[in-house]
């Protein structure tokens, strides 16, 4: 599907999902060539930027949104930017994209552009939207963080195991994406400035700053979430300790009254005590006395 928007004499080409026959009008249209147009069709494995005579090609990937189903774990954006028009192609639809073509002629950026307008200040504009969102994404999962935390200290630490692995897998998945697009913004700053002018450098070393921070703040989570699982497997482990410890005690309290008992049930003729008036109250008592005993001594050596 192929949405446009004009501003001033720039094109912006919104597609999503594209099909061979909306490729191949654009190719014309623009001019794109055959390498071009075979990469809007198919995914790419890794962000890159290319710089063809006329236009550059980048290719992006960000954290899918954590309300999008479960499906992919990242979007792809690929954009293709000349002098005067801009062609952003992804095969999911893109929150961040899709909120910017609602608000694209009343964007703040387009309004306050001084100088000649051209593309240059769209693609600005779009990856500061994208990166904006997967700020969202951090501030969503620091709340998470919050909340596992929270549980962990309220003696929920074996409920919290199987949100701990959930949280780290995204939080993984957050920083390997944009972990991997530093070189890909140092290399769109130097052909962007090659197509643009040395004005657009400043545009870029913004974005540079956003996906730092982003970045950053993905790093910080990840060692908070190390932290908290390091102390959430702390307290299972004393947990299990004291449990191991409180029948590891029991066992070695019911060992001797259970010999006791043996030995008085041996079938033997005669038997010291058995036979003799209240015999049954006396083992028991013997029984109860050894039993409040080792209660005391393990009482007393504090290991209960």
């Amino acid at each position: 599907m192929i949405t446009r928007f004009e501003h001033g004499n720039v094109q912006w080409i919104d597609v999503e999902r594209p099909t061979v026959e909306e490729v191949d009008a654009l190719t014309e249209e623009f001019d794109l060539g055959p390498q071009a147009s075979q990469e809007m069709l198919t995914p790419t494995a890794k962000p890159r930027v290319d710089l063809y005579a006329p236009f550059l090609y980048v290719v992006l990937h960000f954290p899918a949104s954590r309300g999008s189903g479960g499906g992919s774990p990242d979007h792809e954006v690929d954009i293709i930017v000349g002098k005067n028009f801009i062609i952003t192609v992804h095969y999911e639809t893109v929150t961040a994209l899709h909120d910017f073509a609602r608000s694209f002629e009343t964007a703040m950026l387009l309004r306050r552009v001084r100088g000649t307008f051209h593309s240059g200040h769209i693609i600005f504009e779009i990856a500061q939207r994208l990166y904006q969102s997967v700020e969202n994404e951090l501030e969503s999962v620091e709340d998470s963080v919050t909340a596992i935390e929270r549980s962990i200290f309220d003696n929920k630490e074996k409920k919290m195991v199987r949100p701990l692995s959930n949280l780290t897998r995204e939080l993984l998945n957050h920083k390997r994406i944009i972990g991997n697009q530093a070189e890909t913004l140092k290399e769109l700053e130097t052909a962007g400035t090659t197509l643009f002018g040395a004005e657009f450098r400043a545009y870029m070393m913004r974005i540079t700053a956003l996906h730092y921070r982003v970045y950053s703040r993905a790093l910080m989570l990840m060692d908070t979430l190390s932290e908290l699982r390091n102390t959430n497997d702390s307290l299972l482990t004393t947990r299990q300790n004291e449990v191991m410890k409180n029948l590891t005690i029991m066992a070695f309290v019911t060992y001797p009254l259970t010999l006791i008992s043996s030995i008085f049930g041996m079938n033997v003729q005669s038997f010291p005590i058995v036979g003799q008036p209240n015999d049954f109250w006396i083992i028991i008592s013997f029984m109860a006395i050894i039993a409040v005993t080792f209660f005391m001594y393990f009482k007393l050596k504090h290991w209960f």
